[in-house]
């Protein structure tokens, strides 16, 4: 007779990780999260489901058809699709116990109904760090977040990564410089940039601008050369526009705080095709890049928003984040094989095995070593000792106790080193 089981599965988009890639991607998480607190974030947490009128206020486009958004009932119920949203809701509803500049991190899942495609996710991890200002908050802060993520990436043994950044002020002043209307289309172009190439971005552009203009913003966008050569550049445009000059000084004082607060000069680069596809940014934008593995995309990504919580609230209360995807990142390093090589402790320190009626005198040795602060588990299985070996073996526990009445009966233990092979008895309050 056939047995009608409903085969096992998930939905496309969504990852689920075995136990040893589980234990590296936590291992990762804190790493990161270790940094951000030794630097002064502080951590929140946020609801998953969010009030649609709040989630959605300032939404649009392209983030508002990606939106998981249903009804319970009365209620009109939207599933976060970032955690800066949310953020700016809480800093809001919690304005009065706040200490500004409020700075803080957060872990925790998106969603966003993203066609399905390979490295791709519809329900991610997002880390961020954010910091929010009462009035006003300078931009030596846009700098802070990204040195932030560097010693973030540093911490896991990353290295080959570069972040590029820009300012949206610099390119709404070159537009209106230009005299160009189509302004949101000519925007949205330059975010798919790396999406569509380099040859129908110039076509696409000639359409909207014409080809003068296509020529001057195409020769400014690809500009090959250090960034204080790009800036030189900039200023001698001679620009006479209040975006521009304020983007402009804000881009200077992000690139040299950079180099203040430890970032070196090969993790960085200016590119004003850099623009965020996420309508809420305002100033300063970036986002990050293995070096080599581009085809991935950015990996972490960031900005500026100064009128985010302008739907709630009349207080002014500007902002700066950078948010790293981390389980696309996963899947990115899993694909370098970055993850191959990641050093990991086992779970485990020691793996107890008793050998005969000892069940007791072992639980006493795994308690002590407990206090000590040791990872220890006992195997109770009745099976055979290599089955038991080899179980210690898979699981990467280098050191495997015995626990026999001879070893009861003497108050020790019986040690085996599974990488030397080397055993030897001692007595357990010794270790």
């Amino acid at each position: 007779m056939k047995n009608n089981y409903i085969k096992p599965s998930i939905l496309p988009g969504f990852m689920e990780l075995l136990p040893n890639d589980q234990a590296i991607f936590n291992d990762i998480v804190n790493k990161i999260t270790n940094i951000y607190e030794n630097n002064g974030c502080l951590a929140i947490d946020t609801p998953i489901i969010e009030k649609s009128s709040v989630l959605l206020a300032k939404s649009g486009g392209e983030t508002e058809k990606q939106v998981y958004r249903f009804e319970k009932g009365k209620n009109d119920l939207s599933l976060r699709f970032d955690l800066t949203v949310p953020f700016a809701r809480y800093v809001v509803q919690h304005y009065n116990d706040l200490v500004f500049p409020f700075k803080k991190y957060q872990l925790g899942k998106v969603y966003r109904g993203e066609r399905n495609q390979r490295g791709r996710y519809r329900e991610f991890y997002q880390l961020d760090i954010d910091v929010i200002g009462k009035d006003k908050l300078s931009a030596y802060n846009d700098a802070w977040v990204i040195s932030l993520a560097s010693k973030a990436f540093r911490s896991i043994g990353l290295d080959d990564y570069k972040f590029k950044i820009s300012n949206r002020k610099i390119l709404k002043g070159v537009l209106s410089q230009l005299q160009i209307v189509d302004v949101q289309e000519v925007i949205t172009l330059i975010d798919k940039y790396d999406k569509i190439g380099k040859d129908n971005f110039n076509d696409s552009l000639r359409d909207i601008v014409g080809d003068e203009k296509s020529s001057y913003l195409t020769n400014l966008l690809n500009f090959k050369g250090s960034n204080e050569i790009l800036l030189d550049k900039l200023i001698n445009l001679n620009i006479q526009n209040e975006f521009f000059s304020e983007g402009l000084d804000e881009l200077k004082k992000v690139v040299s705080t950079l180099k203040i607060l430890g970032v070196k000069d090969n993790e960085f680069e200016v590119d004003l095709k850099i623009i965020r596809g996420l309508d809420y940014y305002t100033g300063s934008v970036f986002e990050t890049f293995l070096i080599g593995n581009e085809q991935f995309g950015s990996i972490c990504s960031g900005g500026r928003y100064d009128n985010l919580a302008e739907n709630y609230t009349n207080n002014i209360l500007p902002g700066v984040g950078i948010s790293i995807g981390l389980t696309r990142l996963f899947f990115v390093l899993k694909e370098i094989g970055f993850i191959d090589r990641y050093n990991i402790k086992s779970s485990s320190d020691y793996l107890i095995i008793p050998i005969g009626d000892t069940l007791e005198y072992s639980g006493k040795v795994m308690s002590d070593l407990n206090e000590k602060g040791y990872n220890v588990s006992i195997y109770f299985e009745d099976d055979s000792l290599k089955k038991k070996l080899s179980y210690a073996n898979k699981l990467n526990i280098n050191n495997v106790i015995f626990i026999g009445e001879s070893e009861v009966d003497n108050n020790e233990i019986k040690i085996k080193n599974m990488i030397s092979g080397e055993e030897k008895f001692i007595n357990y309050k010794d270790l």
